[in-house]
């Protein structure tokens, strides 16, 4: 079997078209192949990567050194059924479906495959992704392994994480870009409640938040000193964080990822 590509991915829905934008910056285009059934996304992804197109999964999957199944879990089983027989032991596959194990991946493909799980999120669209990834070193050589490192950070920042730890990334990593978009938009309502027009409100609080995050990731500070720093005493900010415990805030997101991490373990 000749494996013409680097990588393939099944699917190029919201997370395997951003994963996949960011890999035609770091790799050759040419490197790269994908299969998605929806015409005009595929349309799409090809016109923005550069990639090729494959006329069926089993033909992608069974062109490609790294398989990434970038599918909804929903829709994972149908799928390995079209590529099962495309897989061998020297591939590697890579799958970003929550609430599949790697356990249930080689239940699925066979027990020998090698496989990586992982959690990445969609700010990988603009090179500003995290992803969790686990997998069994002792399985991969070294070239291997700095692919795969290769391949995450192409698209933002990887973070090497045990299994029983992933559900815990899906919260606080994979579907917390929702919950920042929910605090951006009810952020921007209030400037537009007091005058600000809404272009410039959005503006605003995007800014606010992408540099709130910058200083956390460049100074190494406590988010609370971080918090304190802007709390004046007597001022507005203390004023307004007392508002936000009053409503409960902090409970409410931690709340929302209690929903989402029990939801992560009964996905099928």
């Amino acid at each position: 079997m000749g494996l013409s590509y680097k990588f393939g991915f099944i699917g190029a829905g919201n997370m395997g078209f951003a994963m996949m934008q960011g890999l035609a910056r770091a790799f050759q285009p040419e490197q790269i192949c994908f299969y998605e059934r929806d015409l005009n996304r595929a349309k799409k992804a090809a016109e923005a990567t550069g990639a090729a197109t494959a006329d069926s999964g089993l033909a992608c999957a069974s062109s490609s050194e790294y398989v990434i199944l970038a599918v909804k879990p929903q829709q994972l089983r149908a799928a390995a059924e079209e590529i099962r027989e495309g897989i061998s032991r020297r591939q590697i596959l890579i799958s970003i479906a929550p609430g599949i194990s790697i356990e249930d991946l080689k239940g699925i493909f066979g027990e020998e495959k090698r496989v990586v799980r992982a959690m990445p999120n969609t700010p990988a669209l603009v090179g500003e992704g995290m992803s969790g990834v686990c997998y069994d070193e002792r399985l991969f050589s070294q070239e291997e392994q700095e692919t795969i490192r290769r391949f995450f950070e192409s698209f933002g920042r990887m973070a090497l994480v045990e299994e029983r730890l992933i559900h815990a990334v899906v919260c606080v990593s994979g579907s917390s870009p929702a919950y920042v978009y929910l605090f951006l938009e009810a952020l921007a309502d209030s400037g537009v409640k007091y005058g600000l027009p809404r272009d410039l409100a959005y503006e605003m609080a995007a800014q606010a938040v992408l540099g709130s995050a910058r200083m956390l990731m460049e100074t190494g500070e406590h988010p609370g000193r971080l918090k304190d720093q802007v709390c004046s005493p007597g001022g507005t900010t203390i004023a307004a964080v007392e508002a936000l415990e009053e409503h409960g805030l902090r409970n409410a997101v931690m709340k929302g990822c209690d929903a989402c991490f029990e939801k992560c373990g009964n996905i099928r």
